[in-house]
């Protein structure tokens, strides 16, 4: 029986930083691509228990607003504007650029799968939840 093919994938651990120049984050979302399946994901999880160890100067419904427009973006929803009908790749590069933001991510790592959607749930289980 042939195995599945494997993907190369990218991916960032998505960060809110309370006070950017402290450089202390917690980490909130994940978002990752593969070019040539033409596909990204991105999930966030607003974990406030964790968020309220940090002193916080933007509401919670701010920050959550950020990431749900974050989101948008990776899915390509139309309302963003015109980054989301550039091609999965550049999205994803768009979206992980380094920042001086209260939302970062880290460095794109990267991978191979034969199971994006497996891979993607591990890694946020692993790196988020």
């Amino acid at each position: 029986m042939p195995s599945k093919p494997e993907h190369l994938y990218e991916y960032a651990v998505i960060r809110y930083l309370p006070c950017v120049e402290r450089e202390e984050f917690v980490n909130v979302g994940l978002i990752m691509m593969c070019k040539r399946q033409r596909w990204i994901r991105c999930e966030v999880l607003l974990n406030e228990a964790r968020i309220s160890a940090f002193h916080c100067e933007i509401p919670i419904e701010d920050l959550r607003h950020q990431l749900e427009a974050f989101t948008l973006v990776a899915a390509g929803d139309r309302r963003t504007g015109d980054i989301a009908m550039l091609p999965v790749e550049e999205r994803f590069r768009w979206l992980t650029a380094v920042r001086s933001a209260c939302i970062q991510t880290s460095r794109p790592h990267p991978g191979l799968t034969s199971d994006l959607q497996a891979t993607f749930h591990r890694l946020f289980t692993e790196l988020v939840k």
